[in-house]
């Protein structure tokens, strides 16, 4: 091994590796701090060429290496839990063309989401994907798990976004398929084999993006609704007078309004009196896009779908609206321990889902309190449940057994047990209780064509050959 790790770090140079544990040590723990890893090298390559030498070696010496982009996964991806080595991709973080008349933009995988959020911006485009950890995701991680966000209502997930892609494959060899046509029909679309891999199949080190117009004005609001019924009705309502401008259609409840103003500095609730449910509105297209969520408000409080609203009267004010949903997860991480699901269902769906898997954890372990919230206007919620005060061990002793109940409930409603995650480690094992095993079988032919020394993420996405 230490001939390995000589050559390993010979094909990075002096800048390229370290094996000091305190500068490792970030990269090992995800933000929930629920996996905790180990790894002897850290090798941050600056270059394609470096990955692709990294990948050479490591495949002839049968070398496990974890690929890592801004360690924000949350399903254990990213994580190195054997001692493997670990690749950061960080280094490699330029903007290599911005096509203004072609609306694409090409970028180094390392690049940081907020990066080119704010270099499309400059050149009055959008770069449409929104996350909570958009100032230190990257764009190699958001393909790799085919990131989702709030935005995915109006653009699709990140899979929607990719033009063509650059792949190191786990021999060293290069894919190029860093196009940027927004049509190509020349053959089997390679490049989607590596969005949602989660860097079991290869190494992202370029991405060509697609670019949208920025649209001339955008209107939020935060609505109060009596139940999830209600918000499914409002949906309704706003696809009807907003149309295609319809941006984001986030649930909140009342619980996770408390918890934010309990843990997140400086908030408070725009509302004057509670509602068990909210949602937050944002419509983003022409002139006159606040006269139209105006109009669809006033329609929705008069026909009492709606009990209350505030429309934001400035981009400040619409940022604040934005800061409640995107504070939820870290104010539910400040109350204590937390067993959270990223799952989704048929929009339609929704409220039956809330209302029977709700009661089924709750028969289970009562006093655990639900904070379901995310993207319904996409299907995609993320059914959390806080441990009762006071009981967090006895709770997260309780993980498996209640996300079993979840998931199985997901799978009754025809749904997914990862939405928009991923499956990393903490879902690998699962999958064979709800993919098929034609599915499956496909997955595992897929990883043997593309990785057969098994070096990439060992452990992680394809499951085992056993069933649950």
């Amino acid at each position: 091994m230490s001939e390995t790790f000589a050559r390993l770090k010979a094909a990075v140079g002096e800048k390229g590796f370290t094996e000091d544990q305190k500068e490792i040590a970030p990269h090992l723990e995800e933000w929930r701090g629920k996996y905790q890893g180990k790894s002897p090298l850290l090798l941050k390559p600056a270059s394609t060429a470096e990955v692709a030498a990294i990948l050479a070696i490591c495949n002839e010496t049968k070398t496990a290496i974890v690929p890592q982009g801004g360690n924000t996964g949350l399903v254990g991806g990213q994580i190195p839990v054997h001692g493997e080595v670990l690749l950061s991709l960080q280094r490699m973080n330029r903007i290599l063309n911005l096509d203004a008349k072609g609306m694409t933009m090409t970028v180094q995988s390392g690049t940081v989401l907020a990066t080119v959020q704010s270099a499309a911006k400059e050149a009055e485009m959008l770069f449409p994907l929104s996350l909570a950890s958009e100032g230190s995701c990257t764009i190699g991680g958001n393909i790799a798990t085919n990131a989702g966000g709030t935005h995915v209502l109006r653009y699709g997930m990140m899979r929607s976004l990719v033009l063509g892609l650059e792949v190191v494959l786990a021999d060293g060899r290069v894919l190029p398929m860093l196009t940027s046509l927004p049509k190509d029909n020349s053959g089997y679309d390679l490049k989607q084999m590596f969005i949602g891999s989660e860097g079991t199949l290869g190494v992202i080190t370029a991405a060509s993006l697609r670019l949208f117009p920025r649209p001339l004005e955008t209107a939020v609001a935060f609505v109060a609704v009596p139940s999830p019924g209600a918000a499914l009705d409002l949906l309704g309502q706003m696809r009807g007078h907003a149309g295609g401008e319809l941006n984001a259609f986030e649930l909140v409840p009342r619980i996770a309004m408390d918890l934010v103003c309990k843990h997140i500095e400086k908030m408070h609730d725009p509302l004057r009196l509670s509602s068990p449910w909210y949602v937050l509105v944002e419509i983003a297209g022409g002139s006159g896009a606040g006269e139209r969520l105006q109009d669809a408000l006033n329609d929705a409080l008069t026909r009492d779908i709606a009990t209350d609203a505030v429309m934001a009267m400035s981009e400040a004010q619409a940022q604040s609206l934005w800061r409640i949903r995107e504070s939820i997860s870290e104010a539910q991480r400040r109350e204590g321990a937390s067993i959270k699901h990223d799952i989704s269902v048929p929009i339609a769906a929704v409220p039956a889902f809330i209302k029977k898997a709700t009661a089924a954890v709750l028969a289970k372990h009562p006093g655990a309190r639900p904070v379901t919230f995310g993207h319904l206007g996409d299907g995609n919620l993320h059914f959390n449940f806080s441990a009762p005060p006071g009981q967090d061990a006895a709770f997260l002793a309780e993980w498996d057994a209640i996300q079993l109940i979840v998931h199985d409930i997901v799978k009754d409603f025809s749904g997914s047990i990862s939405a928009e995650h991923g499956i990393g480690t903490m879902k690998r094992e699962l999958l064979p209780r709800y993919k098929s095993h034609e599915e499956l079988e496909v997955m595992r032919a897929l990883k043997a064509l593309f990785d057969p020394g098994n070096i990439l993420n060992p452990g992680k996405t394809v499951p085992a050959l056993h069933r649950l």
